[in-house]
């Protein structure tokens, strides 16, 4: 088997586990919601310039970092968006965990 068979079958495989389809099925109901939809975007905005100012290593704007919290401290008190949440939180370990294991792999060469 070459490597680019064990990639797609590795694909396939994260896409057939239990942690990418209950975390797409969590999607798919928050999508269908307009309010957590328009929630959910505010808060992955916010999340994404922080981060943004964290990258180009701009003095943290505390005032964005403490409106990400309390929207996400609201967010977390709805059952389903707080569902969605945990589920992203255990794909993205998973995704994260082959990763780890693909980077051991090759540290020597890197």
């Amino acid at each position: 088997m070459n490597v680019y068979d064990t990639a797609n079958k590795l694909a396939l495989e994260l896409r057939e586990s239990k942690e990418y389809r209950e975390y797409k099925l969590a999607k798919q109901k928050i999508m269908e919601n307009n309010d957590f939809k328009s929630k959910i975007e505010e808060f992955e905005k916010g999340r994404y310039d922080v981060q943004v100012l964290a990258l180009r290593g701009n003095q943290e704007d505390n005032e964005k970092i403490a409106r990400l919290q309390e929207l996400y401290s609201e967010l977390v008190q709805i059952p389903e968006i707080k569902n969605y949440f945990d589920l992203e939180v255990k794909f993205n370990i998973l995704v994260a965990d082959v990763n780890k294991i693909i980077g051991e792999a090759i540290k020597d060469i890197l």
